[in-house]
């Protein structure tokens, strides 16, 4: 992913942060590990109550949503951490709405 520090824009407080820390801590003060960050991702969109909703549901939102907003694709595969374009473009949900302002463009 890119790296949002050489920007300057993150919080100062992480820069105090070992880049090996984890981001969150299990109970046992280690890493959570993928299993984990997934069963903990399903939990709160159940309590929620966003049916449907899967670990990848917040990293589609937030590609679509730039997208949206016209970001090119290739800046969203870098935010993503995606070595293709491809990939990305996977990620980009498109709905009718949008579909029918582009044929409206003619």
């Amino acid at each position: 992913m890119v790296s949002i520090k050489r920007s300057g824009r993150v919080c100062p407080t992480l820069y105090s942060v070992e880049p090996t820390a984890p981001l969150f801590e299990s109970r046992k003060g280690g890493h959570f590990s993928a299993n984990t960050m997934c069963q903990l991702f399903l939990t709160v969109f159940a309590d929620c109550g966003l049916r449907g909703a899967t670990s990848h549901t917040p990293r589609r939102t937030f590609i679509t949503k730039l997208a949206n907003k016209g970001v090119g694709v290739r800046v969203l595969a870098e935010l993503a951490g995606h070595s293709s374009i491809a990939v990305t473009q996977r990620y980009i949900d498109v709905n009718d709405a949008q579909c029918a302002r582009a044929v409206e463009l003619l």
